[in-house]
């Protein structure tokens, strides 16, 4: 423990000024993406606060029928080509399957910036290798996974479930469209964890042919 106080004491000022801005911006991560991603929107699902989202933006097979599909109901389409379903007066199930993809999304990101910031804390004793790091990174590449794979999926399904029986249903397309960034960073993130768990190995050799 002392080690790890000597090395942080000696490592230059503004590594550690920037350990800082890394747990504190993980932190806010947390924090921020927590109240208005999750908090907020589940509010709006069970009561207490107005539901925060009532449209749903949707690709449509036929633009030109469009219009006619959304003349009236308490389900209507606004727009052509990539359209707004529109919700008049969503009920509790509806604000739910409206606010779930969303939810699930954040909800994955809040466990990237937790482990984002469990791994800032190692650094304050210069200790970039330490063996929890690796599954940190782990972590991370699994949530970065499921956010490129299960919110778009969740995307899909309950989009066909608030507009099935609903005029809009033959009009309402619902394409399923992983997110290439988010799981390319998954593979980047998993690269770096290898590296990660590589460099405390080579430590340990190191550590014990002194």
């Amino acid at each position: 423990m002392s080690e790890g106080i000597v090395m942080s004491e000696a490592s230059p000022w503004w590594v550690r000024a920037n350990n800082h801005v890394l747990e504190l911006a993980a932190g806010l991560g947390v924090l921020l993406v927590g109240l208005f991603k999750v908090v907020f929107p589940l509010l709006g699902v069970t009561g207490p606060l107005p539901p925060l989202a009532d449209t749903r933006t949707v690709s449509v097979a036929a633009p030109a029928t469009a219009s006619d599909a959304a003349a009236s109901g308490p389900v209507t389409l606004r727009g052509t080509g990539r359209a707004e379903l529109v919700f008049h007066d969503p009920d509790f199930g509806d604000r739910l399957l409206l606010a779930l993809p969303g939810v699930t999304g954040a909800l994955l990101l809040v466990v990237v910036f937790y482990e984002l910031l469990l791994m800032a804390r190692t650094f304050h004793a210069a200790d970039f290798f330490a063996p929890r790091n690796a599954r940190h990174l782990l972590v991370i590449a699994g949530a970065l996974l499921l956010i490129g794979t299960v919110p778009p999926a969740l995307d899909v399904l309950t989009t066909h479930l608030l507009v099935d029986g609903t005029p809009v249903e033959p009009t309402v397309r619902t394409p399923y469209a992983m997110s290439t960034a988010a799981i390319l960073g998954a593979l980047l993130t998993a690269a770096a964890a290898a590296a990660f768990r590589r460099g405390t190995r080579l430590r340990e050799d190191t550590e014990g042919l002194v």
